[in-house]
């Protein structure tokens, strides 16, 4: 009876260790990659690839057909769920950071030849000043589901879209009773519970940033329930004749590419679409004012690379980012 009893306690165990497996699904969608790893054994793919597609038609920029693209032209259109949320967030955050995270950028973006379109040959210092005539998320308005805006403003929410992406994800997979899951989609990342096969917290990385091409972990972090997205130069940059590096986030005060000693900014938040925002935002305020700002933020935890005036990388963490 004894050897019985072990036995039948041997199939138990087993059969738990079985079924703690996850679900990993990746893949290709806004112009980079997604994981989704999650303690379930169904396969979600279909339904993800839907909500991928819902939010390209109403946020991408480089889709013709999106809702965003025919208000960039001006014409009539009635907004949908996604759009709302997203606006709603950016206006938050465009006067929160008064003006350092603004959409409206957009057009300087691609005339600077970091955006989807609108590359301006020749760019000087006058058709940079009549393109930030346009500038300022603050003339923009939403009533009864339509956006009213400047004709020559051009709306991109490419810094934040991502971040609402892996919350739309997070949550789906909630809505299913699915409460163990890690969220990955450029680099932006949602978790929620543990990662059931190693019975263990997530671990995400911090990379180096390495101008090569070349990824290298620098740091890696504990995160629980939370999201964290990270902002950088040192992929999306271009270089002048005098070999300085101007990144592609332009300075939505000035209209050019910010020029600090900043590499790269993790931020995390309670949501993906926040983290991603302030991350973007950090880059063009730099180092001082960025502490400042935190002051009041104590809810956003923050982690820092720069170079200091040997050319050589330096860390800070802000308001306890994570050691490890």
């Amino acid at each position: 009876m004894k050897h019985l009893v072990v036995a039948c306690f041997c199939i138990l165990v087993f059969s738990c260790k079985k079924q703690l497996k996850n679900t990993t699904l990746s893949g290709e969608i806004f112009g980079t990659t997604y994981s989704i790893i999650y303690n379930s054994k169904t396969n979600y793919y279909k339904p993800f690839d839907s909500i991928f597609n819902a939010i390209n038609n109403s946020l991408s920029t480089y889709q013709t057909s999106s809702l965003i693209s025919k208000i960039n032209r001006n014409e009539d259109t009635i907004i949908d769920s996604h759009f709302e949320t997203v606006f709603n967030t950016s206006k938050q955050l465009f006067f929160n950071t008064k003006g350092a995270f603004d959409p409206t950028i957009g057009a300087v973006v691609n005339a600077w030849d970091f955006g989807p379109g609108g590359k301006i040959e020749n760019l000087d210092s006058l058709k940079i000043d009549s393109l930030m005539v346009f500038v300022g998320f603050n003339k923009v308005f939403l009533t009864d589901k339509t956006i009213t805006k400047p004709k020559g403003a051009f709306i991109d929410f490419n810094a934040i879209a991502k971040g609402y992406g892996v919350d739309v994800i997070g949550d789906f997979l909630e809505h299913k009773k699915i409460t163990n899951y890690l969220i990955e989609i450029g680099g932006e990342i949602r978790v929620k519970g543990i990662n059931i096969e190693k019975q263990k917290p997530w671990k995400v990385g911090i990379e180096m940033p390495l101008f090569d091409g070349t990824q290298s972990v620098l740091k890696t972090i504990t995160l629980q329930d939370e999201a964290m997205a990270t902002s950088g130069t040192y992929r999306k940059f271009k270089v002048d004749k005098n070999g300085n590096r101007y990144a592609h986030i332009i300075d939505t005060k000035t209209g050019y590419p910010s020029k600090t000693n900043l590499l790269s900014i993790s931020v995390i938040a309670e949501n993906c679409m926040i983290a991603d925002a302030y991350a973007t935002a950090f880059k063009a305020m730099g180092i001082e004012e960025v502490k400042i700002f935190l002051k009041e933020h104590p809810e956003l935890k923050v982690f820092l690379i720069f170079e200091n005036n040997k050319k050589e990388f330096e860390t800070v963490a802000l308001n306890d980012f994570p050691k490890n």
